[in-house]
């Protein structure tokens, strides 16, 4: 079944030719072998290829074998093909292969037709130079022998987009192309073939057909980016993957015009040799091939790579090129140096965060990295742990720094032994050279020291009530600066009582005045003063330090009654005061408390009764049976306990009240509880003058109103002035004091202004819509008032019989002015009665200003 229908064979060799092959139905991957593959190779597709120029002279004699292998069944199939030279360069031969329809066997409907064959593809190299047409395969139908056939195509390619690609003559049946192919743009073409008579009708089964278009090699390989970069850490060993550069190729892949190979063209630097990296030329992987990559010596190579198709052969096939950046990344490879080996540093004693010294290294890492980083660590001379080493994250230098107060009389030098690293380990076989340890050398400057009290606070206890000029304690004050001949003077800075008094030589206090425990300056019975002892250094320094005095009591305080003051019914039952004393000492010489009435005035024994309820109370109750109202002050000697006890006759104040059932005074003045001082009296008078003040003022702003008041009176009639029967409520003009107005208007409403009309447009808010003007009467001029009644019911039959008007009674405006106003009527008035017969005598009671509408009414025509 491996038959080749044709062979096109160029004169000279130089692009590839092409053989069919027919695999007989067959589904199973073929693969092609040639004889000579040294000058010819064959693809997936049985595409035979020149592989180098060949001349007339060199065709080889014997004829090249193809062998197809079934890579299923393990079947092969042998053909030979005889290469001889053709007339004509670059065309087929005249012969072109030939397609024909399958028969039928049209005698009969009942008889089976053939199966259709199987069309194999038609292979058309791209980018063919001509001439055009070039034809291609004949197609031709056994119909053709007896009668007239037509021959088309379609498809695309054909009668679809890309139109015009491919054409056929209709009479010979010639598929011919008819423009270059470009296998990147469309791999291939889907064809169906017809034959039909003259009639248009169809002769023939369409048949398909394949025109596959065979690549050659016209695409330079790209590099998917012009510069790569990549990286790789110093001293890496050979064979350290770095990078992979690809690039692509539109050519068939499958074919060696596909077939892409990489290679290094230059390497710069070319140290320390000139092949550092290869690249697999496959894949375009870029590993290491040689050791010796130190970034402090290159930190950075550049690689140009090229890519070369037809499987990277120089002579025919088509390269480009691209940039690959190798960036060598640091490793800590290189330790700190100190940059001397004895650093030097001075600090005054007691000062803390100061910096004594900068440890300053070299490292030839790539700075600002774990590997460049120094972290300093003190390894000896510092077993207190006085100081410290940060690193300055800007400079890398070790601060040497103190943590905690140094003594100068303690230690005048420190010896520091630092160490320098890195952040990160040294690479693997790099140890650390004596330059990574540095020794820091620091003196200690005196400075004058504040004298100090020890201890501090310190505490006596003695009794209260020492007398003035008793010598209490020495208190004084040490002076750390053991190397300095100074004097210390001692002074007071706090005395809140001012009770003592501090030798400035000696330190030496006694007191000024008798210690009380009971003064407000005592809490919880101590008493705190502080000193200051300052010495005589330049500058001077000083320190305080406190003196606590626990004051031990004493009975020096007589109790006295709680409360001062309470109340009393007149009746003696149930009342009774509970009374207790307050004492300042304390126990055993405050209670348990004695109490006992005095004997004078004769009349509290008399009255009165105390009675003991435990060692602090007392119950004071009436002892008669009844006492009049009022306030009492009853003497009570009060005894305490303390050893010499002390008594006091303390006077409590009692109110005797009239008392309600449940015993509280009903009394509506409380007693007070002490005298008025000077201060409630004053307080009082300002009370009264300010009040007296506000009082004066509002009498005479009354006055000034009064005033105001009759003056405005005089500009009104004493007999008009009805104010207190008249409310007046809403004042459209002069109202009664008005005595310019016109009665006539009323009676010949025609006679108005024609400046007096309002301008149109301006209506009342209840007004009625505008309509034709009714026909209302016009009153004639009377001088009697009575007519105005008349012409009040003619306009009330005109409004009844006005068709504009609301059919109910509603309110109307009756300001009628003639014609063109803009005023409404007023609504239909149910009466049959006129005005003239009203008596309007009563409107005389109301006063004067309804006298006036009494004679314009129910007057004489006069």
């Amino acid at each position: 079944c491996l038959l080749p229908p044709f062979v096109y064979i160029p004169s000279i060799f130089q692009v590839s030719f092409y053989l069919r092959f027919i695999s007989c139905g067959r589904g199973g991957l073929v693969q092609f072998e040639c004889s000579n593959p040294s000058d010819f190779r064959i693809d997936a597709y049985g595409v035979v290829y020149a592989a180098r120029t060949l001349q007339h002279s060199v065709l080889p004699a014997s004829p090249l074998q193809i062998k197809a292998s079934d890579t299923t069944t393990q079947q092969q199939w042998v053909t030979q093909v005889r290469l001889t030279p053709s007339t004509r360069s670059g065309q087929q031969s005249d012969q072109a292969s030939e397609i024909a329809f399958p028969s039928r066997n049209t005698d009969s409907q009942l008889k089976r037709m053939k199966r259709d064959w199987v069309i194999p593809p038609i292979n058309v190299p791209e980018n063919s130079r001509g001439p055009f047409p070039q034809e291609l395969v004949r197609i031709r139908s056994d119909h053709d022998k007896n009668r007239s056939l037509r021959y088309s195509v379609t498809g695309p390619g054909a009668d679809q987009p890309p139109t015009g690609i491919f054409i056929i003559d209709p009479i010979s049946g010639e598929l011919s192309v008819n423009k270059p192919l470009d296998r990147e743009h469309i791999p291939n073409f889907h064809l169906r073939a017809h034959a039909v008579d003259l009639n248009g009708n169809q002769v023939e089964n369409p048949i398909d057909i394949v025109i596959n278009v065979i690549d050659m090699n016209d695409n330079r390989p790209e590099f998917t980016h012009q510069i790569w970069n990549g990286t790789v850490p110093e001293g890496s060993k050979p064979g350290t993957f770095v990078m992979t550069v690809t690039s692509v190729d539109k050519d068939d892949p499958k074919t060696a015009n596909g077939m892409l190979r990489y290679k290094i063209l230059s390497q710069n630097p070319e140290s320390p040799t000139s092949n550092m990296f290869t690249i697999n030329n496959k894949t375009g992987g870029i590993i290491t091939v040689a050791a010796g990559l130190d970034r402090e010596k290159v930190p950075q190579y550049t690689l140009i790579i090229q890519a070369t198709d037809m499987e990277g052969n120089p002579m025919y096939g088509l390269s480009n090129t691209a940039t690959a950046v190798i960036r060598v990344t640091d490793i800590n490879d290189n330790p700190p140096e100190f940059t001397a080996e004895t650093f030097f540093g001075e600090v005054p004693e007691n000062r803390v965060n100061v910096i004594v010294a900068n440890l300053t290294v070299t490292d030839k890492d790539q700075p600002n990295t774990p590997a460049w980083n120094a972290v300093y660590k003190i390894t000896g001379g510092d077993p207190t742990g006085r100081f410290s080493v940060p690193t300055d994250p800007t400079t890398n230098e070790g601060l040497v720094t103190v943590v905690k107060p140094i003594d100068y009389e303690i230690s005048r030098t420190y010896v520091l032994t630092v160490e320098a690293r890195n952040e990160v380990p040294l690479a693997r076989g790099i140890h650390s050279p004596r330059q990574s340890t540095a020794t820091v050398s620091i003196r200690v400057i005196d400075v004058n020291e504040s004298p100090y009290f020890e201890p501090n606070p310190k505490l006596i206890k003695l009794e209260e009530g020492m007398i003035p000029e008793t010598t209490l304690t020495t208190f004084t004050a040490q002076d750390p600066d053991r190397f300095m001949q100074q004097t210390i003077r001692y002074s007071k800075l706090s005395d809140p009582a001012n009770w003592l008094r501090i030798d400035p030589n000696t330190g030496r206090i006694t007191t000024t005045a008798v210690l009380d425990r009971e003064s407000p300056f005592v809490k919880n019975s101590l008493y705190n003063a502080t000193f200051l002892a300052s010495d005589s250094g330049v500058p001077p320094a000083s320190g305080t330090g406190t003196l606590q005095i626990f004051l031990l009591d004493i009975n020096d305080n007589a109790p006295k009654v709680f409360p001062q003051e309470a109340e009393i019914c007149e009746k003696p039952e149930p009342n009774a005061i509970n009374i207790t004393a307050l004492d300042g000492d304390l126990n055993p010489n405050a209670g348990p408390f004695a109490f006992e009435l005095a004997h004078r005035p004769s009349d509290v024994r008399r009255n009165w009764t105390i009675t003991r309820i435990s060692g602090d109370y007392a119950q004071v109750s009436l002892k008669i049976g009844f006492l009049e109202s009022g306030i009492y002050e009853i003497p009570i000697i009060i005894t305490d306990s303390g050893n010499l006890p002390m008594s006091n006759t303390s006077y409590l104040r009692i109110k005797v009240c009239q008392c309600d059932i449940n015993g509280d005074c009903t009394d509506q003045q409380h007693i007070m509880a002490a005298g008025l001082g000077t201060g409630a009296i004053i307080s009082i008078l300002l009370c009264i003058i300010i009040l007296l003040i506000l009082v004066l003022m509002f009498v005479v702003w009354m006055k000034r109103r009064d005033k105001e008041r009759q003056a405005k009176q005089l500009l009104i009639d004493p007999e008009d002035d009805v104010r207190d029967n008249i409310l007046k409520y809403d004042e459209e003009g002069g109202g009664e004091e008005d005595q310019d107005y016109d009665l006539s208007q009323l009676q010949q409403p025609d006679t108005i202004e024609p400046d007096a009309i309002k301008p149109v447009g301006i209506r009342r808010l209840d007004e009625r819509p505008l309509h034709p003007e009714p026909q209302y009467p016009m009153r004639s001029a009377a001088p009697h008032p009575g007519d105005i009644g008349d012409f009040i019911n003619e306009g009330l039959k005109a409004a009844d019989n006005d068709p504009t008007a609301p059919p109910y009674d509603s309110l109307l405006v009756f300001d009628y002015e003639g014609s063109g106003s803009t005023a409404g009527s007023l609504s239909s008035l149910n009466s049959s009665s006129s005005g003239g017969d009203q008596d309007y005598d009563y409107l005389n009671d109301w006063g004067p200003r309804f006298r006036k509408l009494a004679d314009m009414y129910g007057g004489s025509d006069d």
